[in-house]
């Protein structure tokens, strides 16, 4: 099984699809007019260093409270 491990701080945060806690993850596949042409870029954030990295956002997260979970 494959470790998540938050690629900021590098704490544990599960193994294969069992998380420990909840936890940021992007996933991002680069088309033509980048640097990165064809790439698939993949990283997780836990929610400790997601709302460090948010801080430092210039226009802020948008947040919605939902009223259900499915």
């Amino acid at each position: 099984m494959e470790q998540i491990r938050c690629n900021c701080c590098g704490r544990l945060l599960g193994q294969g699809e069992r998380a420990g806690e909840d936890y940021l993850k992007v996933t991002k596949e680069w088309g033509y007019f980048s640097e990165k042409d064809l790439e698939l870029h993949e990283w997780y954030l836990c929610e400790k260093c997601y709302d460090s990295l948010i801080q430092g956002f210039q226009i802020p997260v948008k947040i919605q409270t939902i009223e259900e979970v499915l």
